[in-house]
């Protein structure tokens, strides 16, 4: 009897009579010819092949660098050369003897297809599979129409990878027979096998929406739900990326399959870092260092898909650890903020700028400012006149947070008090950019904004050439002509470096900082002068607004916090208060400064392009990837 089964986009094939394999039978295999156990052969040549391929390499490196011929071979290097092509054909053509023999055995790529669903469903029936059931001695139990029937299979793939199957072909078997019961199943008639399977490509987990979620994703789409709204009405924030994720591809007709959702705590960032998920990036982090700072050592992570910059920047930590190590000095530490407000007259906005300058006045408004923080102070008022506008810069301390937020509230208090005394005042904004925040400004690269810091080490003229492979008066040259002279001719605002804000981009993406202050907190000039008669290098980097906290924001995400626990200032610091955020600027400076020391070692020795070429270009076709 012959039954057929349709797949898609298969031809129709006819299912074969299903063969009895006698279980006391052995199936001889290929790989008992051998001495040993298949899988300690493939151990001995798999460790033959690598080590001898580690030999011929070592040994060709140290040629190429003696400028001996590469034709001129040793004795060892000849048994190596046997021992490399023995081993390359035995795993060229041997690994894996049962694997070798299917891919020898194997039919055609159409039949291959047809049949490979048919045998999931074959029922096999060994000999002593005869339905060992309670029959009597003269009852034939052995079933002759089984050979057509399958189980019923219902496979179905989910979320946690789990199989789940409902029937399987002992439960078919499974039957109660009497003295008197005929157990053969001459009239069955023959059954499809169902099977519900669902292969996806590339193995992606598929979202099973239930009706409620296909309801509220129309919703969404038609524009009657807003998609902000999401987390509010269903309660819950992953299912609510997940809908407006779904919601989103359905609008734009775009595939997000590469943007992963799972395994995220969206909790999280509920009202504090991310509004509307519909997934999260990843940028790997990578470690430079130890970098050896005021005698203590920091592994520093660095979060970044620029190739180079975390090898660059660890060479620079290798060359500083060397020499003895570097020193951080915070200089100025405060957050500003500085509104605008509007009078009728200049006149008028002259006399609050006087009130506001005299020392007489600051104890009153400290008062009134510290009460909206436990941790926000006062430190000073710096005031700016553009007509009848006026703008105040307001600099408070703000502890182990990067403080945005601190110096706000305190503005805001003594913009209510002034209001009492100044009537006429008209606030026009909180923020007027005289502060400034993320944008390049003189104010900040003057004054400070955040922490104010300067770290310097002496290199070792040992270590100049020999780790940086440069020599002092190449490296003093060069930043004389790029740093100072060429950032001058670009008319450069805090932009006397090599490359600082890629550094601390870097690390403030690592720590959960603020990435958009990469802008003012990269103001840094690099400075390199000769000394001990021109032997060693002084090499400082003083960068006058690194604006870094270790509370609040995203320094509170798991990644994040795993990052600045590497580096041991993790939240708040229990000692002195700002402590951890003042340490966490030092370490900031101190990776600058070794990213500065080796980024312009290679400019000088000319290894820029070369290095670049070999670590930054990616061989890997990544469009593909991600369709």
């Amino acid at each position: 009897m012959e039954a057929s089964r349709p797949t898609a986009n298969k031809r129709v094939h006819a299912l074969k009579p299903t063969k009895r394999i006698p279980l006391e039978e052995d199936t001889a295999k290929a790989s008992d010819a051998l001495p040993i156990p298949l899988y300690l052969t493939n151990a001995v040549f798999f460790t033959l092949f690598f080590s001898v391929v580690y030999f011929l390499l070592s040994r060709w490196r140290e040629k190429i660098r003696a400028s001996i011929p590469l034709h001129l071979v040793t004795f060892s290097e000849i048994i190596a050369i046997f021992a490399l092509v023995a081993s390359l054909i035995y795993l060229l053509g041997f690994f894996g003897i049962d694997f070798v023999q299917s891919l020898i055995l194997r039919p055609s790529g159409d039949v291959w297809s047809a049949e490979d669903e048919e045998e999931e469903n074959k029922v096999l029936l060994p000999k002593e599979d005869a339905r060992t059931v309670p029959c009597g001695e003269a009852l034939d139990c052995s079933p002759p129409s089984l050979a057509t029937m399958a189980p019923v299979v219902t496979t179905q793939k989910l979320f946690d990878e789990k199989t789940v199957r409902v029937t399987t072909e002992e439960d078919a078997r499974k039957v109660s027979c009497g003295q008197a019961l005929d157990c053969s199943l001459p009239s069955l008639p023959p059954r499809v096998p169902v099977v519900t399977t669902q292969k996806l490509l590339d193995e992606k987990p598929v979202v099973v929406t239930t009706e409620e979620d296909e309801e509220i994703i129309t919703s969404v789409v038609t524009g009657t739900l807003p998609s902000y709204s999401l987390e509010s009405k269903l309660g819950d924030c992953k299912r609510a990326a997940a809908i407006r994720r779904e919601a989103l591809q359905r609008l734009t007709g775009k595939s997000l399959s590469g943007l992963p959702l799972d395994r995220f705590d969206y909790e999280s960032i509920l009202g504090q870092c991310c509004e509307m998920p519909v997934g999260y990036v990843q940028i790997p982090v990578g470690i430079a260092g130890p970098l050896l700072l005021n005698e203590r050592e920091f592994s520093v992570p660095m979060a970044t898909t620029e190739g180079c910059l975390v090898a660059s920047t660890n060479r620079g930590c290798k060359a500083i650890h060397l020499s003895g190590g570097a020193t951080c000095i915070i200089l100025k530490d405060g957050m500003t903020r500085a509104p605008i407000v509007r009078f009728g007259t200049s006149k008028k906005a002259a006399e609050l700028k006087f009130y506001l300058e005299d020392p007489d006045n600051f104890d009153t408004l400290a008062v009134v400012f510290n009460r909206s923080s436990r941790f926000g102070r006062l430190q000073s008022i710096k005031c700016a006149i553009a007509g009848k506008n006026l703008y105040m810069r307001f600099t408070c301390s703000t502890s182990d947070a990067m403080g945005m937020n601190m110096v706000s509230k305190g503005v805001q208090s003594v913009l209510d008090f002034l209001q009492t005394d100044f009537p006429d005042m008209d606030v026009i904004g909180i923020s007027g950019n005289f502060c400034t925040d993320k944008k390049p400004a003189a104010v900040n690269w003057i004054e400070g904004r955040g922490k104010s810091v300067v770290c310097e080490a002496i290199i070792k003229g040992d270590v100049v050439r020999k780790v940086l492979k440069t020599s002092v008066e190449s490296l003093v040259e060069l930043n004389m002509l790029k740093n100072l002279t060429g950032s001058a001719m670009a008319g450069a605002l805090g932009g006397f470096n090599a490359h600082a804000s890629n550094v601390v981009t870097a690390i403030y993406i690592a720590t959960g900082q603020d990435p958009a202050q990469n802008v003012e907190s990269s103001h840094c000039i690099t400075m390199m002068e000769a000394v001990n008669d021109g032997k060693d290098i002084h090499v400082s980097a003083t960068m006058p607004s690194i604006e870094v906290g270790t509370v609040g924001g995203g320094t509170q995400l798991a990644s994040q916090s795993a990052c600045l626990n590497l580096l041991g200032v993790k939240g708040a610091s229990k000692e002195v208060a700002g402590a951890n955020s003042r340490m966490l600027a030092t370490i900031v400076a101190g990776a600058v400064l070794a990213g500065e020391l080796s980024l312009m070692s290679a400019l000088a020795a000319g290894q820029l392009v070369k290095s670049h070429m070999k670590y930054n270009r990616s061989s890997k076709d990544v469009s593909k990837l991600s369709s």
